[in-house]
């Protein structure tokens, strides 16, 4: 039995040496912290060769050092995935670097949470500009890339980071949730369109996750967007950030605690790795039940 199980072992070993993702390239939106930094790192060590972006342009900078200090191969094009010049900005920055894409991780966004109520026109529609126009947009800017003819194929995925917010809704969240709602069926339609040129979609809906959108909104984080300041994270929660199971504060989440960055990175990786060579069209639910 040990035989077999050393043999089974090394056909792994043998068939991703190099990693996972050697010598495939891609694009990662968010990649300033939090989840986004943690997929650029992953993706990094795997093989790849990433390109992040950021709003905030010294956060990319730092990450980017970073990901060179362990052998990785990066490259950082900071801006706003919502304006109107970021998809021909990052897509022709990678192709002339790196001559193809082999993978977008759209996970550039934020939450800016209200009552429905009380929610303006102008919260709603810079929530859906960022988590659905955007990367349906880049996603369109990159398609001959991706619409290749046999000879031309590799491996290929585009995956879109959504909520468990918009599979089950949450309060306070009525514009986040119809964006990440609407994210599931973007992701769909890339699955049918682009299944034919051998291109995988996927979507993963994020439960509770530790980052700063889910850290307590009293700690006064807050992010700039179109001038003006938006603050960040849920109002009261004084959540533990621990990996460890605490069953009396996560009720709802059946591994008894919330995720941590790594935890998400990880699904993003399975999801564009060869592993999940015929997954396509579906959503991930991870640390589902609570919601953010």
């Amino acid at each position: 039995m040990s035989d077999r199980l050393q043999q089974l072992s090394s056909h792994i070993s043998n068939a991703y040496g190099r990693g996972l993702l050697a010598g495939e390239v891609a694009i990662i939106t968010g990649a300033g912290q939090g989840i986004g930094r943690s997929v650029a790192f992953l993706f990094a060590k795997e093989g790849a060769k990433v390109v992040i972006s950021d709003i905030d342009a010294k956060r990319l900078e730092t990450v980017s050092e970073e990901i060179k200090a362990i052998g990785g191969d990066v490259l950082s094009v900071a801006g706003d995935v919502g304006a109107d010049d970021f998809p021909k900005k990052i897509v022709d920055a990678t192709v002339n670097k790196y001559g193809k894409i082999n993978h977008i991780v759209n996970n550039a966004g934020f939450t800016f949470d209200k009552m429905l109520h009380t929610t303006p026109d102008d919260t709603f529609d810079i929530i859906m500009k960022i988590h659905v126009r955007a990367p349906f947009r880049l996603i369109r800017q990159a398609a001959p890339y991706f619409r290749l003819k046999p000879e031309q194929r590799e491996n290929r995925s585009i995956i879109n980071v959504s909520s468990t917010s918009g599979l089950h809704g949450n309060v306070g969240q009525a514009n986040y949730a119809a964006a990440k709602a609407a994210v599931l069926g973007l992701t769909k339609t890339i699955a049918k369109e682009w299944g034919p040129f051998g291109v995988r979609a996927n979507t993963v809906a994020f439960g509770l996750i530790h980052t700063r959108l889910t850290a307590s909104k009293e700690a006064g984080v807050t992010i700039e967007i179109d001038g003006k300041k938006v603050a960040l994270g849920v109002p009261g929660a004084q959540r533990p950030v621990t990996a460890a199971p605490t069953p009396e504060a996560y009720p709802q989440i059946p591994l008894r605690r919330g995720g941590t960055p790594e935890d998400a990175a990880g699904s993003v990786l399975f999801l564009a790795s060869p592993l999940a060579s015929y997954v396509s069209g579906h959503t991930l639910e991870v640390t589902g039940g609570a919601g953010i």
